[in-house]
């Protein structure tokens, strides 16, 4: 199952990915993407940490390159993953030297689907951040259209798409199989 939870900034939105994670299977992986670039990003990694304290997940930093990563082989135990969260990853991959630059969208894409391939459950929480109406500078913009490319076709592929406003689920679409939190 691959579930694509959105929201703007503090909405609610990683609140609920850990408890769709918690229901949907006992072995838990936290991808982290922040790397700490100054004290706001130490506050809001610190934040995550304290969130999911107790609610059994391993953490696992991977700043880019998610097509790289191979997760732990453990048998016999379903797992899932929650990758945290896709609009940090597609700045670090546009933005920072090593970083897949133009082709960030589909690099992202292709990490998905290589987690996909070693996973049964996907969580993927990204950011909706296009209602701003500040003029914008090229590489914001630049930002902007990758990451509405790389939410719709996560969208596209997922079996769970949900919006969190105000720590309320919106549900756009689900798959009859699944049980909603």
């Amino acid at each position: 199952m691959l579930a694509l939870v959105l929201g703007d900034a503090a909405s609610g939105k990683s609140e609920f990915a850990e408890l769709l994670a918690m229901q949907w299977a006992p072995e838990r992986y936290y991808i982290a993407t922040m790397q700490v670039a100054d004290a706001e990003s130490q506050r809001r990694i610190e934040r995550h940490r304290q969130m999911r304290m107790g609610k059994g997940f391993v953490t696992l930093e991977r700043s880019l390159d998610l097509a790289g990563l191979q997760m732990p082989d453990i048998e016999g135990t379903e797992r899932i993953a929650l990758l945290e969260c896709a609009s940090t990853l597609l700045g670090n991959e546009l933005y920072l030297p090593d970083g897949a630059a133009e082709k960030s969208w589909q690099a992202i894409l292709a990490g998905v689907n290589n987690l996909q391939c070693q996973q049964a459950h996907l969580v993927v929480v990204s950011n909706c951040v296009f209602a701003d109406g500040a003029s914008l500078s090229p590489e914001m913009h630049e930002y902007l259209y990758q990451l509405g490319l790389l939410n719709q076709h996560l969208a596209a592929a997922a079996d769970l798409v949900v919006e969190v406003c105000c720590g309320l689920p919106l549900y756009h679409k689900q798959s009859p199989l699944l049980k909603s939190p």
